[in-house]
């Protein structure tokens, strides 16, 4: 399956058509360009449309950047609050293989939306920063868990939530398929936050 279908079957739920396909080359855009430098025209041409059709369906390029951010942050939490496992270190383990593989799977728009926030206006960075709080606190709680049960040691729990998390979140910024597979890679930095937490 090629990246452009895979990134058409992410955004099924984004209707009509013609928004997915505008959603899909802004995402594109933001990814290769940058928020700022990127132009209506951009986005419309990647997908096959005109810049006037952008504003049929969107109100703004900037909308375009918020419902990127709510899909990528709200999948990302989801990815997360998935994984099972019966001891904190179990946990912790899927937990950082899954954010991995999933921010190497998604590497173009978990770029745009770990890179691009602070083109969002005040109110929907707001919005965006409740699911990032939500991401700290599931990875907070585990860790908390590990050091309850004697398996972690961690002083700094919001400190080590923030670097276990961006080991993983780094991924979308220098990913390329031809490098690693992103099991592997999930694989290695599970294995890295372990170490980190001295489990």
């Amino acid at each position: 399956m090629s990246a452009i279908t895979t990134a058409l079957t992410d955004w099924e739920h984004v209707q009509p058509p013609a928004a997915r396909r505008l959603l899909t080359g802004a995402i594109a855009a933001f990814a290769e360009r940058g928020f700022q430098a990127t132009t209506t025209r951009d986005i419309a041409s990647r997908a096959g449309m005109s810049p006037a059709a952008l504003y049929v369906h969107y109100p703004s390029k900037e909308q375009l950047l918020f419902e990127i951010s709510l899909y990528g942050h709200r999948a990302a939490l989801d990815v997360l609050t998935s994984v099972q496992g019966s001891t904190p270190a179990e946990r912790l383990r899927g937990m950082v293989s899954a954010f991995t593989i999933w921010h190497a799977e998604h590497h173009t728009v978990a770029r745009v939306v770990q890179y691009e926030l602070a083109a969002l206006s005040p109110e929907h960075l707001a919005e965006v920063a409740t699911y990032r709080r939500s991401i700290s606190a599931v990875m907070e709680e585990v860790l908390a868990d590990g050091v309850r049960d004697g398996t972690f040691q961690v002083d700094d729990l919001p400190g080590t939530a923030l670097a276990v998390l961006s080991l993983s979140i780094d991924v979308a910024r220098w990913y390329d398929p031809a490098r690693q597979a992103p099991e592997l890679l999930g694989t290695l930095y599970a294995d890295l936050a372990l170490r980190m937490v001295h489990a």
